[in-house]
C-alpha cells in the first residue's frame, strides 16, 4: 500500500532564461507577467537578486523552508543576497510585469 502522505514535489526552473555562465557565476533572467503564479523552485546556490522593474511580488515558501525573503514591495534597483537551500514560489501579484536578474554564485 502506498503512503499517501508522501507526494512527490515537482520543482520548476529557477528563472526563465540563461544569460551567462562560467565556473564562478550563473546569470539568469526572470520576467513573470502580472498574475503569473510561478512554480516551486529550489535554490541550490547562494545568489543575488537585482530588481529591474515591477511593483509587487509574493514570495511563498514551501512548508520545509524555515525562512524566506519577505519584501512584498519592490522598486527598480533594489538587490538582495540570499543563501542557498530555500524552496519557494514567486507570484507576480502586482499590476506591472516583473523583471529581475539572478546571479548564482558558484564559489
Amino acid at each position: 500500500m502506498a503512503d499517501s502522505s508522501r507526494v512527490e514535489r515537482r520543482l520548476g526552473d529557477i528563472a526563465d532564461k540563461f544569460l551567462f555562465e562560467n565556473g564562478r557565476v550563473r546569470i539568469r533572467e526572470m520576467k513573470p507577467t502580472s498574475g503569473d503564479p510561478g512554480s516551486a523552485r529550489r535554490h541550490q546556490l547562494d545568489h543575488i537578486l537585482i530588481r529591474i522593474s515591477g511593483d509587487r511580488i509574493a514570495v511563498l515558501p514551501e512548508a520545509d523552508t524555515p525562512e524566506c525573503l519577505q519584501q512584498p514591495i519592490f522598486f527598480p534597483g533594489i538587490s538582495s543576497f540570499l543563501e542557498k537551500g530555500g524552496i519557494e514560489s514567486a507570484r507576480n501579484v502586482g499590476k506591472q510585469n516583473f523583471h529581475e536578474i539572478l546571479f548564482e554564485l558558484r564559489d
